[in-house]
């Protein structure tokens, strides 16, 4: 599957993203994303995107790669914008036509096409150029998309866009040691204090 357009769209009364794709055969898949899950993809997505960086370059010098290149896609994307033509809605709905709740992401980096559950799973070689995403869905359902980082970064402006519209605040991930020495991974939200 190709994925050939992102479109998405804050929808207040259900505090919930809609966010769809459609892919060069027609095929148009529907998505709700909550704050949690939004939030939790931009925050997943950038630190695996830091962590493929800091295996050719220093840490400051990975955040200074990453920073530029998330500039370099905002700007790229509001060039785009400008002569873009509307999204093209599919034919076919291989997921139904309704909206589907995604329950849950992961996020992983992967190495010849398997997906690393953590770096110390890294054997010897490159990183892959895609990062694969799973969205779990009712009924036990999963969709697994694997994605270029070009698109993955055209993905995430996207969301950020989406989430400032939303007002839902920054992501932010912390990594924490666990008793065992292994890293588990956390999102947590800053709250944003509106008056109308």
């Amino acid at each position: 599957m190709t994925i050939k357009q992102f479109n998405g769209a804050y929808l207040a009364n259900e505090d919930r993203i809609l966010f769809r794709f459609n892919t060069q055969n027609q095929d148009e898949y529907r998505f709700w994303f909550t704050r949690r899950v939004a939030l939790f993809i931009l925050a997943a997505i950038s630190h695996l995107l830091a962590k493929k960086l800091e295996q050719t370059h220093s840490p400051d010098a990975a955040k200074a790669v990453s920073a530029f290149e998330k500039e370099a896609i905002l700007e790229a994307t509001k060039n785009e914008h400008a002569s873009q033509q509307a999204y093209e809605a599919g034919l076919n709905f291989p997921l139904g036509f309704d909206p589907i709740l995604v329950m849950d992401v992961t996020c992983a980096l992967t190495q010849n096409g398997e997906k690393l559950a953590q770096l110390s799973d890294l054997q010897g070689g490159p990183i892959d150029d895609l990062i694969s995403i799973d969205f779990a869905l009712p009924g036990g359902a999963n969709l697994n998309l694997n994605l270029a980082i070009g698109t993955l970064q055209a993905m995430c402006v996207l969301l950020d866009q989406l989430r400032q519209q939303a007002a839902w605040g920054e992501a932010i991930l912390q990594v924490n040691n666990a008793p065992n020495e292994e890293q588990a991974m956390q999102v947590k939200t800053s709250k944003n204090v509106s008056i109308h």
